[in-house]
C-alpha cells in the first residue's frame, strides 16, 4: 500500500513486455547464479530472525520467476483515455457484483464505519478495484506464487534490491508465524496479495485479526483485509470520519485550483454540485480538480487524498470513489468527458465477447468480465478491421462494427 506496490500491481494487471532480451539478461547477470545466491542469502535471513527450518522449507527446490524482469520494465499495452479508464473499472458487471457484496457484507461494512469511520462506498470501491471483490476468476487468471517472484527480484533486480530483499524476509516471517503456507501465498508478480492487495510488509505491520480467528489473513473471508485497509486509511491517510470524498461540480470553465476552500466559499465563486444538490457540510474544505478540459470537474475533500495514500494516481482514486458511489446507487458523471462514450452494459459486453469469439478472436469467456484476453481479442479485431485506434477498448463503436454497422 505504497507507491511502489501500487505501480507494480497496476503494471502486473495491464502490462506487456517492452524489455529487450539484453536488458533481461543484464538483470540476472548482475547477480550470482540463483542457487549460489540462495545459499548466501540464508545467513542474512537467519540474522533477521528467520529459522533455518523455515528458510529451507520455502527455498528448497525454488525456481526464480524470471518473467518479473520483463514485468518490472513493462509499459501499458492498452493506451487509454481517462473516460476509458473509468468505464473499464466502473463497469456494469463490477457495479452489479458490488451491489451483491454490499448486501452480503452489510454487517461488516457497518462495523467498519463504526470502528474506523470509513464510508462503505470507499471500502466497496477499494475492494472492487483491487481484486474485483475477491472474484475467484480474477484470482485464478492473475495470481501466482509470490516466493518465486520475490526471490527473483531480490536476487536479480539491481535497482531496488534492498526493497525486494526486505519483502522476501517479510514473506518468510509470515510463513514462520504460521499465518500462511508458501503455497497459499499467491498474488501479483510483485507480491501483492488478497482482497485489497497487501505486500508482505503491510500484511505484517498493518494487517490485524479483524474476524477474531487468531490469524491475520488477506485471503478467504474479507474481514481482515477490509478492516485492516480501513485502519490503514485512518492511520496513514488521516481519513476523516463523517466526510464524503467530494463531489462532481460545475466549474464554469475554471481549471484545477489547489487552493483549499470551504464548500461555501466555492459556491460563492459559482462552483456548484453538478447534480444541483446542496453541499451537506458547507464548512468542510475541498480543492478543485478538472482532470480533462471540458470534462467533469470535482471538488475533492481530504478523504480523497487519504485514499491517494493507497496509490498516488488521481485516476485510480477517482475510479475507487466513483465505483463506490455507483454501487450505492449514484448515476454516471453528469458532465461527460470530451469524445467519450457511455460505458457499455453487461449485456453489450457479453455480446461483443460472443461476436469476437465467433469471429475467431478468443476472449477467454463471455461472462461480461473484461480481462486481458478480452482486450487482446478486441485489439486484434480492431487491427484486422483497420479500426483506429486499435486500443482494445470494448465500447459502443466496436459493438457497432461487430454488428456490421
Amino acid at each position: 500500500m505504497n507507491f511502489s506496490r501500487r505501480q507494480l500491481w497496476t503494471a502486473a494487471l495491464g502490462g506487456t513486455a517492452s524489455l529487450a532480451l539484453g536488458e533481461c539478461v543484464f538483470a540476472q547477470a548482475a547477480a550470482q547464479p540463483f542457487a549460489q545466491w540462495v545459499e548466501s542469502f540464508r545467513a542474512r535471513a537467519l540474522a533477521r530472525g528467520i529459522s533455518d527450518t523455515t528458510y529451507s522449507r520455502v527455498v528448497n527446490g525454488l525456481k526464480p520467476d524470471t518473467s518479473v524482469f520483463t514485468q518490472i520494465r513493462s509499459q501499458p499495452e492498452f493506451n487509454q483515455q481517462l473516460w476509458q479508464y473509468i468505464n473499464r473499472r466502473v463497469s456494469d458487471w463490477r457495479i452489479q457484483a458490488g451491489q451483491e457484496r454490499a448486501k452480503t457484507y452489510a454487517p461488516l461494512f457497518a462495523r467498519i464505519e463504526k470502528d474506523f469511520g470509513v464510508e462503505r462506498g470507499v471500502m466497496l470501491g477499494l475492494w472492487g478495484i483491487e481484486s474485483t471483490f475477491g472474484d475467484p476468476i480474477v484470482q485464478h487468471n492473475h495470481a501466482r506464487p509470490v516466493f518465486p517472484s520475490l526471490a527473483a527480484l531480490a536476487w536479480g533486480e539491481p535497482r531496488r534490491r534492498t526493497y525486494w530483499e526486505t519483502e522476501l524476509i517479510n514473506a518468510l516471517r509470515i510463513v514462520q508465524k504460521g499465518w500462511a503456507s508458501p503455497s497459499e501465498m499467491v498474488g501479483s508478480w510483485a507480491g501483492a496479495m488478497g482482497h485489497t492487495q497487501w505486500m508482505p510488509e503491510v500484511w505484517l505491520n498493518v494487517g490485524f485479526d479483524y474476524d477474531g480467528d487468531g490469524k491475520v489473513n488477506p485471503f478467504g473471508k474479507p474481514d481482515d483485509a477490509l478492516g485492516s485497509s480501513a485502519r490503514y486509511l485512518v492511520n496513514r491517510g488521516k481519513y476523516r470520519r463523517g466526510e464524503h470524498w467530494g463531489y462532481e461540480a460545475r466549474a464554469g470553465g475554471r481549471g484545477s485550483d489547489e487552493t483549499s476552500r470551504s464548500y461555501a466559499a466555492w459556491q460563492a465563486l459559482g462552483i456548484m454540485r453538478a447534480d444541483g444538490q446542496p453541499f451537506p457540510n458547507p464548512n468542510l474544505t475541498a480543492k478543485l480538480w478538472v482532470p480533462v478540459a471540458g470534462g467533469p470537474a470535482f471538488l475533492l475533500g481530504p478523504n480523497f487524498y487519504a485514499i491517494k495514500t493507497y496509490n498516488p494516481s488521481m485516476n485510480y482514486v477517482l475510479a475507487i470513489v466513483h465505483l463506490g458511489d455507483r454501487v450505492l446507487g449514484a448515476g454516471p458523471f453528469v458532465q461527460p468527458f470530451p469524445g467519450s462514450e457511455r460505458a457499455p452494459t453487461l449485456a453489450e459486453v457479453q455480446e461483443m465477447q460472443q461476436r469476437l469469439t465467433a469471429a475467431g478472436f478468443d476472449t477467454g469467456g463471455t461472462d461480461g468480465r473484461v480481462g486481458n484476453m478480452t482486450m487482446a481479442a478486441a485489439r486484434s479485431y480492431q487491427q484486422k478491421a483497420g479500426l483506429v485506434p486499435a486500443d482494445g477498448y470494448l465500447g459502443l463503436k466496436l459493438l457497432a462494427k461487430l454488428r456490421g454497422g
